[in-house]
């Protein structure tokens, strides 16, 4: 074997919460020590998450596995050491006590970066969350806390007309999907 800087993706354990503040830990780490060359990667896997807040939409990047940070490197001499010693790290997954850090398939390092990507591209356009006749919940709006029953579904506005009872008279409702909940 000729090269024998092979890199692979190995998951390292931080505390829940943490995970940016890891992945800076480590590339500043990585980078004071001057071995880039053998750590390319530090990834935190997110998914864009969005919701309603009075009337407006927020998108938020949410971890998406809470816990963990990818990290691509060749871990030689001292580098599991030092990612070890950074401060949030827990240590790497898989590892037997005292034993060598176990790197990540290919195929499950794939599907992980494979669902980044697909989560970085499909915000809008994930499954319709309802039903006709599904009896949902108002959670945003001048009608919020009211119950209603899903009549028509309007996918490419993302919207619903919901009959809703105000007054003891049915009155139909358009509402957007994040204005309403399943019940």
């Amino acid at each position: 074997m000729t090269d024998n800087n092979v890199k692979k993706w190995y998951v390292v354990r931080a505390v829940s919460g943490q995970e940016n503040k890891v992945k800076a830990y480590i590339e500043t780490e990585i980078s004071r020590l001057e071995m880039e060359d053998y750590v390319s990667q530090v990834l935190v896997p997110t998914e864009k998450v969005v919701s309603v807040k009075d009337g407006k939409k927020l998108v938020k990047e949410k971890v998406y596995f809470p816990g963990y940070v990818m990290i691509e490197a060749n871990l030689v001499g001292e580098i599991p050491h030092i990612i070890k010693s950074i401060t949030s790290v827990i240590g790497f997954l898989g590892e037997t006590k005292g034993g060598e850090p176990v790197p990540l398939r290919l195929s499950e390092v794939n599907r992980m970066l494979g669902k980044v990507d697909e989560l970085a591209v499909n915000t809008d356009t994930h499954a319709i969350p309802f039903n006709l006749g599904e009896t949902i919940k108002v959670i945003d709006g001048p009608f919020n806390g009211f119950n209603g029953t899903v009549e028509k579904i309007n996918d490419e506005k993302r919207k619903l007309e919901v009959m809703v009872k105000i007054f003891g008279r049915k009155t139909p409702l358009e509402l957007s999907f994040m204005q309403v909940e399943k019940v």
